[in-house]
């Protein structure tokens, strides 16, 4: 069984490019050439997508061998498969890396031992509800991201058209 998904590299320098390309085909098992354009939104940097198809637990590994530079910022996202649920995972230089499993139309599924220990915590006064609950979607990792995810002038389209 296989799924794809996409590769979202929103900001690297320079140099650490063909070593992203380098751990991408690692984990894919061939080569691997990315499109590099200039990211406006941080000057000096580059971005790229890439899509790709592989087993489930591909973009696992994909986060995982990428994770460890500090001044990289990417997504990986899988398509959710009959033997899989979706993922995505975000990673920034200040926050780390997300992760959430994700269903059939993208949305965020948390796991109600997750939601238990985030409504425990805000009842003790640890921390409130509303901060708990941007945590697990994602929202702090949003809000980082965002300005990167659009290249500006000369980025790649991806047209989407609804299926009636």
């Amino acid at each position: 069984m296989t799924t794809r998904g996409v590769l979202y590299v929103h900001s690297a320098p320079r140099a650490l490019c063909p070593h992203v390309e380098w751990a991408v085909a690692g984990v894919l098992g061939m080569r691997v050439s990315l499109d590099w354009i200039r990211q406006p939104a941080a000057p000096g940097t580059w971005r790229s997508e890439f899509s790709w198809q592989g087993e489930p637990g591909t973009a696992s590994k994909l986060a995982s061998a990428l994770r460890g530079w500090h001044l990289l910022r990417f997504e990986v996202t899988a398509e959710p498969c009959p033997t899989a649920e979706g993922e995505r995972y975000s990673c920034t230089p200040d926050l780390g890396i997300f992760h959430a499993v994700t269903g059939i139309h993208g949305d965020i599924l948390i796991p109600e031992d997750r939601l238990r220990a985030a409504l425990q915590r805000s009842q003790s006064g640890e921390t409130d509800l509303e901060a708990e609950i941007a945590k697990l979607l994602g929202k702090p990792w949003d809000d980082e991201l965002e300005p990167f995810r659009y290249a500006g002038e000369g980025a790649p389209v991806r047209w989407l058209h609804q299926v009636v």
